[in-house]
């Protein structure tokens, strides 16, 4: 039981890594170690990544849940978190809940009173952002778009004003048909396909989304992807706009606060803004 393995009742969201075995962390193979019940997203993967680590499952479930058999698994595993047990879950890859059916498992834990913890690990979205090349200080994470042209042009069109770089993951044969999508409605925005990421064959590909359609437009790649696509270009915002902004934001911050507030509004360099305030505050 929970009690004797040292592990405290509850659900845990175990991250697993998304190619290198032992991206694992140690909690999360403590998790799978001690843990009442295990469940995954894959039980088969789970199980051959317990193999390698040592792990064993002795005579403890190890439970399917995946989307084709929530609504009848999950009703199994919350009876078993009210009976005060421990329930380790892991999606095929990565960290749970992410573009992962265990989102409802956590939150019908959660209605039901249940603690919900998470041991964090491999993302291939923080993964791609680490190895892309494109700016990382905020991003837009939109998993997987629709598959049909419209429902997917439609989601584009939507994300276009996203405010930092917005991070998607595809299937091999969509990956042609999402970027020419992509680059007739954004433009030439840099871009960069981000393939297998920490397995042998990890390959990143970058460049203009136009460049990138016109790559991938034959044969579809092989393995996992995540696609990243920078943000669009801040507009011109006239002088006298940004002067009016910063009159407005000095009235209730500092000079710092209120460079930074405007510069990040009206796109415009942080130097230049300073600049202007200045010359504001000395009666330029």
């Amino acid at each position: 039981m929970a009690e004797e393995s040292g592990i405290e009742p509850g659900l845990y969201l175990v991250a697993v890594p998304i190619g290198a075995a032992r991206d694992i962390t140690l909690h999360a193979l403590d998790l799978l170690r001690g843990a009442d019940i295990v469940a995954a997203e894959d039980t088969r993967s789970l199980r051959r990544l317990m193999e390698i680590h040592g792990v064993p499952l002795g005579e403890r479930p190890l439970i399917p849940y995946h989307d084709h058999n929530g609504e009848r698994v999950r009703p199994r595993l919350l009876a078993a978190l009210r009976e005060g047990r421990s329930v380790a879950y892991a999606s095929e890859a990565g960290t749970p809940l992410i573009a992962d059916p265990g989102f409802q498992l956590g939150a019908a834990a959660r209605a039901a009173g249940v603690p919900v913890r998470a041991a964090p690990g491999a993302s291939a979205v923080l993964t791609a952002l680490c190895v892309g090349g494109l700016p990382t200080d905020r991003f837009t994470f939109a998993g997987f778009l629709p598959p049909k042209r419209a429902a997917r042009r439609a989601a584009l069109s939507e994300l276009a004003a996203a405010p930092g770089t917005l991070v998607l993951y595809e299937a091999p044969r969509r990956l042609g048909a999402l970027l020419a999508d992509a680059a007739e409605l954004f433009g030439d925005r840099r871009a960069a396909v981000c393939r297998e990421l920490t397995k042998r064959f990890e390959e990143v590909v970058e460049g203009t989304l136009p460049e990138l359609a016109d790559r991938f437009a034959g044969e579809p790649p092989r393995g996992e992807i995540v696609v990243l696509i920078d943000r669009a270009a801040p507009a011109e915002t006239d002088q006298g706009t940004v002067e009016n902004m910063l009159r407005d934001a000095l009235e209730t911050m500092s000079l710092k606060s209120a460079v930074k507030d405007v510069s990040q509004r009206a796109g415009v360099a942080r130097n230049l803004v300073y600049e202007m305030a200045l010359r504001m505050r000395d009666g330029g």
